[in-house]
């Protein structure tokens, strides 16, 4: 369990301001010129000292990705985050936006700083209107203040940040996707290699990272690499927030230990599953992306990448989905196989075709139309999807049907038998 002094996001829920003045008593901007000063490849080791994985959904881990910037490159660098949260189930970037922006703002410097770029992009979701706003006016405070811009804060640093707004394409949140419409092309992602941290930006090297990946940055080096790796577990370190949503008495947004047992992490924070604990039948621990896991999974698992790996699921975006007894999972998993065929950029056959197709498969199975044959059809065809596409959405549009498959196939055969039989009485 995190304690109060270990909490990263102290203003998650809003309660204070997010202007300056209020960041700067929870502790932003401090000590900002004296951590420059240590040097790019003291803030890279220190990075990669604390384990932090990024908090993006692949959980790579942040300082290996830093230190793979050519450090000999005539090139001009480029920083990008992505604000472009649309997975849904997920909204943490959002409230790390609306409530705290000078921790992203002042993490944008200090990764800019190591891998000594001196233009950072936020690419932010073309709805979020008002987070957009509040962001902005927290770039211009960080302007006349000095923190950003020439000699940020004083360190002999040039550093501008800029606010890119998109049109609300998921596809877009994929990193070179995101590159390409930056570039003001379609948002399509790119072959890799070359990877951007050596071919990005305008064909430059560029570091793309999430949101909340870079607003921990500060504290991390503010307080330390040994303080950070020391909360979660080990190859798990640090807090994360997760995204707390469905069949729940309070569903909200909470920072806590990575590895924190989901039972203990829906019953603390969101007050309990609807209608009691035994009323589970399934959750989605990491956004609408990754396997479902049913409730006997639920009872004793841990929050964390290795442990959701283990349970044929991802820790993802922590967006934890719960699903009580009064869901229709067919139904579910359909509506969520409809969003990744409508999300699908186009550009690779296996996704183009086959999310559509099992789009379709999962709407028939919905309404029990179809033979128990099909079943292992459609789950041989979703691993045709994974792994043969540019991007990961093709992954993203197999793997709630491979979950609810694995978990669930007594559902699916039941709904066929009872629909088949229903037409032999008619």
């Amino acid at each position: 369990m995190l304690k109060h002094e270990d909490h990263i996001f102290t203003n998650l829920n809003g309660y204070n301001s997010y202007k300056l003045q209020d960041a700067k008593s929870r502790g932003s901007w401090t000590d900002t010129k004296k951590i420059i000063e240590r040097g790019s490849n003291w803030i890279i080791n220190e990075i990669r000292l604390s384990d932090l994985r990024g908090r993006g959904g692949a959980g790579f881990p942040t300082g290996l990705k830093w230190s793979f910037i050519p450090e000999k490159s005539n090139l001009p660098k480029y920083l990008v985050v992505n604000a472009d949260e649309s997975e849904p189930g997920t909204c943490k970037d959002r409230d790390i936006i609306r409530n705290e922006p000078h921790k992203l703002i002042e993490g944008c410097l200090l990764s800019g700083y190591a891998i000594g770029a001196n233009i950072c992009y936020i690419y932010i979701r073309g709805e979020f209107y008002n987070e957009a706003k509040i962001l902005q006016h927290a770039i211009d405070e960080a302007y006349e203040n000095g923190l950003i811009g020439k000699n940020s804060s004083k360190s002999n640093w040039n550093f501008d940040i800029f606010l890119h707004r998109g049109a609300g394409a998921y596809i877009a949140g994929e990193e070179t996707a995101m590159l390409e419409s930056l570039e003001g092309k379609k948002a399509q992602p790119r072959l890799k290699p070359p990877f951007p941290a050596i071919v990005g930006l305008y064909g430059c090297p560029t570091i793309i990272n999430n949101v909340e990946t870079i607003a921990v940055i500060p504290d991390i080096l503010k307080r330390g690499s040994a303080w950070f790796s020391k909360l979660g577990k080990p190859n798990n370190t640090g807090s994360k927030i997760f995204c707390i949503s469905g069949h729940v008495n309070k569903p909200c947004n909470v920072e806590e230990e990575l590895g924190i047992p989901l039972k203990v992490l829906i019953e603390k924070y969101a007050g309990g599953v609807d209608g009691g604990w035994n009323n589970l039948l399934a959750v989605i621990p990491g956004g609408s992306s990754v396997p479902l896991i049913p409730k006997k999974i639920c009872d004793d698992i841990n929050m964390d990448f290795d442990s959701l790996e283990k349970a044929n699921s991802a820790l993802g975006t922590a967006g934890v989905i719960v699903m009580n007894k009064s869901t229709d999972l067919l139904k579910a998993i359909a509506r969520i196989s409809r969003f990744y065929k409508k999300e699908s950029c186009g550009q690779c056959t296996p996704c183009r075709e086959g999310a559509g197709w099992m789009w379709r498969v999962m709407e028939r199975f919905s309404k029990g139309i179809g033979t128990i044959d099909e079943i292992n059809t459609l789950y041989e065809v979703s691993k045709e999807v994974e792994g043969h596409t540019i991007c990961a959405l093709g992954d993203a549009a197999a793997w709630p049907i491979q979950g609810l498959i694995k978990n669930f196939r007594p559902l699916i055969e039941q709904t066929i038998k009872k629909n088949n039989e229903k037409k032999k009485v008619a």
